[in-house]
């Protein structure tokens, strides 16, 4: 998953950066308004964090302006002002959630992981598809019950086919969720994952839980469990 956080106070946003790194977040950051109002519209995002008070573009200027481009993805307001006012003009800017200065990191840890399964349409921390199933928030996954150990970039892309199962994902977006914009990037690493992923999650070429659209990209195809 794809994380943008936009916030000018430099100790918490590279803390925020880390930590989120550190979960299996790809991080982009922005240290002002009028930054992260360009990343926000031209990144390929999954989620974003967004402080409200930035300089050169306040953050409810950047919520509005996303919205206005019909930019869907969900965005966390970080806010140090207690008051309830501020709170709702960032909801009704286009924000889906907040959380208040001072906080605790597995508090926005936990929020950012909501609003992705909600945006995927899951209700429950868990992803259940056919045999396969993914716990968000032990970063786990198991097939018919058993652990199967997966690499950090093995468990990106199977999050994201997971989170939207049944879509097809191109290979270009795949490979996004993986860098940032400062990293190299090397498409053919998205063939060879999902070979790893198959091979894992499907020993016996019996399920063939991921789907290769020629031209089009990978799909997830086991069906979503009744109680997802």
């Amino acid at each position: 998953m794809r994380v943008l956080i936009v916030e000018d106070e430099v100790a918490l946003r590279d803390s925020l950066k880390g930590k989120l790194a550190e979960a299996g977040f790809t991080v982009d950051v922005a240290a002002d308004g009028e930054e992260g109002l360009f990343a926000a519209l031209e990144f390929p995002l999954d989620v974003a964090i967004v402080d409200l008070g930035l300089p050169k573009v306040s953050g409810l200027e950047v919520i509005r302006r996303v919205r206005e481009q019909r930019k869907s993805y969900p965005i966390l307001i970080l806010t140090a002002r207690d008051r309830w006012q501020d709170k709702v003009e960032g909801l009704q800017a286009g924000a889906d959630d907040y959380v208040a200065k001072p906080f605790h990191f597995e508090e926005v840890l936990a929020r950012v992981q909501a609003l992705l399964r909600r945006s995927g349409g899951w209700a429950s921390p868990e992803l259940a598809c056919g045999a396969v199933s993914l716990d968000t928030r032990a970063q786990t996954v198991k097939v018919n019950g058993a652990p199967v150990e997966l690499t950090t970039f093995e468990y990106r892309i199977l999050e994201h086919l997971m989170l939207r199962a049944g879509e097809v994902i191109s290979k270009t977006e795949l490979t996004e969720r993986l860098y940032d914009e400062e990293s190299e990037r090397d498409s053919n690493v998205i063939e060879v994952l999902v070979g790893r992923l198959r091979r894992k999650l499907d020993p016996q070429d019996s399920v063939k839980p991921i789907e290769t659209l020629r031209g089009r990209g990978y799909r997830f195809a086991l069906a979503r469990s009744s109680t997802a």
